[in-house]
């Protein structure tokens, strides 16, 4: 799609099966970050290969902005419904840029609450740096998810983290609705060449900023 920036796509793939090196309650994992995980719960497995992709993207890749989107939680449908996926960041200004992005493609977005000073306790570990499941599953379990995968980068880290949980948009009865590419080319199409990229994209060029208004001449419409 003519970007110019240093993109990269990590795809956090693990076979998911039963064996006898499987997880179970009370192992303590170490992952790419460096920090320990206790396991006490099994089914929240997918996010200990998110953090290992994120800590990857950082470590290995230099990267300066970080999106992770994947299908995470079941509590993400409850907390902003099946049309919205729900967005996490450091970053306010990004956060509103996903939603704008999310209304100019069609690819709906709504924040989550972002606070690790609060929520990041609910994965308190006696014997490790963390556990890999909540404690209470009545403290917006999205959020704190996301938290979990942000915390192997560092809460205090200098770039930009978003994390969009699709779980809920992607599927429409038994079928698949294709949620999240439209998404990702609205939300990084300013860094494109490409013109009708750049008329959707709520960032500018560098990324700093949303913009307000999008250029809407003629010759752009006949692209659409």
């Amino acid at each position: 799609q003519g970007f110019k920036d240093n993109l990269h796509a990590v795809f956090c793939l693990a076979e998911n099966a039963v064996g006898p090196r499987a997880a179970r309650p009370d192992d303590i994992h170490v992952l790419y970050s460096g920090k320990t995980v206790e396991i006490n719960n099994t089914d929240a497995e997918g996010r200990l290969i998110l953090a290992d992709g994120v800590a990857y993207a950082c470590k290995d890749l230099g990267a300066d902005i970080i999106l992770d989107m994947a299908t995470l939680t079941g509590a993400q449908g409850i907390a902003t419904g099946k049309y919205h996926a729900a967005v996490l960041t450091n970053n306010e200004e990004w956060e509103k840029a996903c939603v704008k992005a999310g209304r100019n493609c069609g690819d709906l977005v709504h924040p989550l609450v972002y606070c690790p000073e609060l929520h990041f306790s609910e994965f308190t570990s006696a014997v490790a740096d963390m556990k890999n499941s909540v404690a209470d599953r009545d403290n917006t379990p999205s959020s704190c998810a996301g938290l979990f995968i942000a915390s192997h980068i560092g809460f205090d880290w200098p770039g930009i983290w978003v994390h969009i949980d699709i779980a809920a948009p992607v599927h429409a009865g038994e079928r698949a609705t294709g949620y999240g590419v439209a998404l990702l080319l609205s939300l990084f199409g300013g860094a494109s060449e490409d013109p009708l990229l750049n008329m959707v994209s709520p960032l500018g060029c560098n990324g700093d900023s949303p913009t307000e208004d999008m250029e809407r001449d003629s010759k752009r419409r006949r692209l659409v």
